[in-house]
């Protein structure tokens, strides 16, 4: 295993806590199934985070099938081995840009919210999970486009301000806002056959805010925002002052806020 890792932008001591919170269970099963996981498969899902998704995923390739986790960072492969590993489930740090050959091949190979966070090498990145994926086999990309970017209802500075934050994120962290839109080509370009696109919403906030959603976007302003590099100038350099104001206005039941969701796959000729 090399240990080229990228540093990944969220990463937080709250992180496993915010990513295990935010995955709905159902959704990652009908997405999957959409793309044509089924029974039997062996499966790799790649930046598998604390284990989650990967336990999900197992439920929709019993029986015979194999999930096998990857992820670059070894705090959550530890959490994931130690929660959810078990017969037919495993985990393995690894990083996606290496060789990943001593995994072998898959039936299926799934990379969820993954590319968003490697703008610059996204090509290469899905060149090599290609190389992971059978004859025949399935490759499904999952990704947000104008991520964090669609909110009506906020005050103007801090609408300017999160377009100043996402911003800077494309500059600092190779943080792709429009990863989404992307996809097809990506698999056009590899050659890939039968390919198969789906949109739908991933954030669909109004009215009322529920725990989860407030929790995860708290965390990520509280996280993302500060190494983004923004300089907060609406709030005179203020980070503290912008948090309050996103957070208040954020909690308003008058707040609209969306997320195009992008699911494409295809299969290798």
């Amino acid at each position: 295993m090399t240990t080229d890792f990228f540093e990944y932008l969220m990463e937080d001591p709250q992180e496993i806590e915010r990513l295990e919170r935010k995955t709905d269970p159902v959704s990652v099963l009908a997405q999957a199934r959409w793309a044509g996981l089924a029974a039997g498969m062996r499966v790799a899902d790649i930046g598998c985070g604390p284990g989650l998704t990967s336990n999900i995923l197992l439920d929709a390739v019993r029986p015979g099938g194999e999930v096998v986790g990857i992820d670059f960072s070894a705090e959550r492969i530890k959490h994931a081995q130690n929660r959810y590993q078990q017969k037919g489930l495993l985990f393995q740090q690894e990083n996606f840009f290496g060789d990943l050959a001593s995994i072998g091949t898959f039936d299926f190979v799934w990379a969820r919210f993954v590319l968003e966070f490697h703008r610059s090498r996204a090509e290469q990145l899905v060149a090599n999970l290609s190389r992971l994926v059978r004859p025949g086999g399935i490759l499904c990309l999952i990704d947000l486009d104008y991520n964090c970017l669609s909110h009506a209802g906020l005050p103007d500075r801090v609408n300017e301000t999160i377009r100043d934050i996402v911003s800077g994120l494309e500059e600092n962290a190779d943080f792709d806002p429009y990863a989404g839109r992307h996809l097809y080509g990506r698999l056009f370009d590899l050659g890939y056959q039968d390919v198969r696109l789906e949109m739908t919403s991933h954030h669909l906030i109004y009215g009322e805010l529920d725990e989860t959603e407030r929790y995860n976007w708290e965390r990520k302003m509280l996280v993302a925002a500060r190494r983004s590099g923004c300089d907060f100038a609406n709030y005179q350099g203020d980070f503290n002052a912008f948090a309050r104001e996103f957070t208040t206005s954020f909690k308003d039941s008058r707040r609209f806020t969306y997320t195009p969701l992008i699911s494409c796959c295809g299969r290798k000729p």
